[in-house]
């Protein structure tokens, strides 16, 4: 069993990713941004012992040196599994805010491993879809996405709106792991995951309806009546189970052959109709507040859509993927259990 520095504890994806490491048996060191958070980590793992689970703040991930105390550990660290992303307040400068700290955040994590721990062989990368999308291309009928495509954003076009600050700031991080491998010849290898839509239940101690990853808010706006007189747009139509992409995070970290390679982690089609669809047939104590059948809006596009090809996440780490209507099931209850 490995032992493991996750990153970004507290994440939506990360807790999930924790949740996975200890029952695969690792021991695991979380990054969180203050001690309360931690404390709240481990107030709720409270039958894992002190030397499976602890924590060690990082305030500012994006600081220079931020993770040099945190890499290093006794005993030593095998794995670094990299969820953290810098914190956006308030953006006025799209590069100063949200580029540059995106990147300095991932090569400054590398950079403290190769550093100050020479025993981490694996670095695994929460990337993004966004790193593959082309977006100005559209919904691409025909043509099949895969780890092959890169987003080809410019830092010109990055600055135009926040969506792509959004999806600039996961392909230049991500760019710039990969830089840093071909360039410093670390002792780790690096795995990327590349989600697209990340649905899936909540962890109840870290979340609540007001404070939602931005990819569920839509299942919350549908069973709570705020989609009631239309659908909103589905805007990606592919998804993955957080569950799943924990588990592939894991994976990543275990199989020598995931070594040095990009994951496009995702489950396959969805629109919001579907979604919609999923919690009115199975729950029928929402129906008031669920859209009706025919509602218009969250329907796929009508000229077609582009294909993926998750081959690679199916065949290397083995992963089946959880289907939509379990995967909305779970996720009404886990809001269910905290006020939705």
């Amino acid at each position: 069993m490995s032992r493991v520095l996750l990153t970004g504890g507290t994440g939506f994806i990360a807790a999930h990713v924790l949740d996975v490491l200890l029952e695969r048996g690792h021991s695991v060191v979380s990054t969180v941004r203050s001690s309360q958070k931690g404390q709240t980590i481990l107030d709720n793992h409270k039958s894992v012992p002190k030397d499976k689970l602890s924590y060690v703040v990082v305030e500012d991930i994006a600081q220079l040196g931020a993770f040099d105390k945190a890499v290093q550990s006794d005993p030593p660290f095998d794995v670094v599994i990299h969820t953290a992303s810098p914190f956006h307040f308030n953006v006025t400068d799209t590069k100063k805010d949200m580029l540059d700290p995106a990147v300095m955040g991932t090569t400054g994590v590398l950079k403290s491993i190769k550093e100050h721990a020479p025993t981490v062989k694996r670095v695994v990368i929460t990337s993004s879809f966004a790193a593959i999308l082309n977006p100005s291309l559209g919904t691409r009928p025909g043509y099949t996405y895969s780890e092959r495509d890169w987003n080809p954003i410019t830092e010109e076009e990055a600055i135009q709106n926040s969506a792509n600050a959004y999806r600039a700031s996961k392909t230049f991080a991500e760019k710039a792991s990969w830089d840093f491998l071909e360039k410093e010849k670390p002792n780790f290898t690096i795995a990327t995951m590349n989600p697209p839509l990340v649905l899936g239940p909540i962890v109840h101690y870290l979340q609540n309806l007001d404070n939602l990853n931005t990819s569920n808010q839509r299942i919350a706006a549908i069973m709570t009546g705020k989609a009631k007189e239309e659908i909103p747009p589905t805007g990606t139509f592919i998804w993955t189970d957080v569950r799943d992409l924990a588990l592939a995070h894991v994976k990543s970290a275990e199989l020598p052959e995931a070594a040095n390679k990009r994951f496009f982690v995702t489950a396959g089609y969805f629109s919001n109709e579907e979604i919609a669809d999923i919690i009115r047939d199975n729950y029928p104590k929402l129906k008031d507040q669920v859209p009706v059948k025919g509602t218009k809006g969250g329907e796929y596009p009508t000229e077609g859509l582009y294909k993926y090809d998750n081959s690679r996440t199916k065949e290397v780490l083995g992963l089946h993927f959880r289907s939509l209507n379990e995967s909305i099931i779970d996720t009404v209850k886990s809001l269910q259990a905290v006020g939705g």
